[in-house]
């Protein structure tokens, strides 16, 4: 007789299989693929949800909670980490990947949303159960029950070094961000802390959806009379927005399935329409956008241009972005091209164009709303790695515009590094009195708060766009 077998056996409650939450579920698969592959969880959940509710498991309100669970625990992320870590008896990073993102779910629904405290608990390791099995569940449920002895002003007291002691740290822990980011952005506003709490709240915020009405093809009034006032609300600066309610779903209007709109933050129509409305003399024929992808820019530029009887070239250095370009293009009522090349080596002559915009490869730090998992992913070496090609591209559009012509050097990046460091670089190197920036402000008409120019940056806290920077260059020699 084996030891097994001499065991008594246990009294109590038969063994219960644990039960899939369809919404838990989906919300571990996308966190597992942003952890696993690099995804962004924006490219990811539209695909599972899709799924979800064409096999049935899913309705408008399970896609709502799915959705919030999966934003809401990445834009935390670092301030669960500290929680968590307060709660175990070892450094997070030998805790397997998805106990911690089981773990992680299971923070936010305790401390981010309304979900009673003994739901949050069971469901997360009924969740554990499934996907980890029962002993790593037991696990869990220690670790969850932990968490929920505080609320998260509670625990931030703990786990949040004083403010007065390291201001930046307290930043970090308290809103989420890494810490060289907060230091960043700190001196890209300028300083005050009112300013950078309020922009690192901005940035835990779920964004509106905003969608651009493609000049030429469709109008902010057509889309609106469409929707309704209750669905949707015109765009606050751009007169081509029109901003969903919570919940809208771009793909059901019929100006987006047909490619007469799109889904564009407002801040970026601003950029395309601020050097659309530069004043130029003499020819105005010959536009370029010569980092086109994915084609949001480029579809605006296109349609203005077209109205003005100028041809766009859309440059893209990669064959399938350059793809999702031409898909953005495909019909404007009047001439482009599509073309797939590198912007630091173009195929065009210098000074071929009149207006020119460069929006470059950065850190993405001004979309952290957007994609919060890529503050996680980015290090602060990332803008020696895009410093070089930030510059080459600059230089690019200072050769392919006409003398008199005007160029917009754009970035969804308020860094310094990313911004007017690469101007003012560009700009001496190019020596001789050859160029000048112009004063950017008026071409944002209504728009406050945009500080002392010539260059303007946008911030999510202050005008509810992505933190979009645009310095625009008039070629002089």
């Amino acid at each position: 007789m084996n030891e097994q077998s001499r065991r008594p056996r246990q009294q109590g409650k038969p063994y219960r299989r644990p039960k899939k939450d369809p919404v838990r579920m989906l919300a571990f698969d996308a966190l597992r693929a942003v952890d696993e592959r690099d995804a962004y969880a924006n490219l990811v959940l539209p695909p599972l949800l899709r799924k979800a509710r064409e096999k049935g498991d899913f309705d408008g309100r399970d896609a709502a909670l799915a959705t919030e669970l999966v934003y809401g625990t990445l834009r935390r992320q670092g301030t669960y980490d500290a929680v968590i870590s307060a709660c175990v008896d070892r450094p997070l990073r030998e805790v397997d990947p998805p106990v911690l993102d089981v773990l992680s779910l299971g923070a936010h629904q305790l401390l981010g949303t309304r979900i009673p405290t003994h739901a949050a608990v069971s469901a997360s390791v009924e969740l554990a159960r499934v996907v980890l099995g029962d002993g790593r569940a037991k696990f869990v449920n220690a670790v969850l029950r932990k968490i929920a002895q505080h609320d998260l002003d509670g625990w931030i007291e703990q786990v949040a070094p004083p403010y007065d002691e390291d201001p930046e740290d307290h930043l970090a822990v308290v809103h989420s961000h890494p810490r060289w980011i907060v230091s960043a952005l700190w001196d890209s506003l300028g300083g005050g802390r009112a300013g950078i709490e309020d922009l690192l709240e901005a940035d835990n915020e779920r964004p509106e959806v905003t969608l651009v009405a493609r000049p030429g093809r469709s109008t902010a009034d057509e889309i609106l009379g469409a929707l309704g006032d209750e669905n949707a609300l015109p765009g606050r600066w751009s007169p081509y927005a029109v901003r969903l309610s919570e919940g809208g779903e771009p793909g059901a209007i019929d100006a987006v399935r047909e490619g007469r709109a799109g889904v564009q933050d407002e801040g970026s129509q601003l950029v395309a329409l601020a050097l659309a409305n530069v004043p130029l003399d003499g020819p105005d024929k010959a536009w370029l956008d010569g980092c086109a992808g994915p084609g949001g820019k480029a579809a605006m530029l296109a349609g203005l241009a077209a109205q003005r009887g100028a041809l766009l070239l859309a440059s893209e250095k990669q064959p399938h972005r350059a793809g999702l370009v031409a898909k953005a293009l495909a019909g404007n009522p009047g001439p482009y091209q599509v073309i797939a090349a590198d912007g630091t080596r173009p195929p065009w002559r210098p000074g071929t164009f009149d207006r020119v915009l460069m929006d470059v490869p950065c850190t993405g730090l001004g979309a952290l709303r957007r994609r919060p998992e890529a503050r996680w992913r980015r290090r602060p070496d990332d803008l020696d790695g895009f410093a070089p090609l930030q510059r080459g591209l600059l230089r690019t559009a200072l050769d392919s515009v006409r003398v008199g012509g005007v160029v917009g050097y754009a970035t969804c990046s308020p860094h310094l590094a990313e911004t007017r460091a690469v101007v003012d670089d560009v700009l001496k190197q190019h020596g001789g009195g050859s160029a000048e920036l112009l004063d950017a402000r008026p071409l944002f008409p209504g728009v406050p708060a945009l500080g002392d120019g010539p260059d303007v940056q946008l911030w999510p806290h202050l005008h509810g766009t992505d933190a979009m920077y645009l310095a625009l260059i008039r070629r002089t020699a």
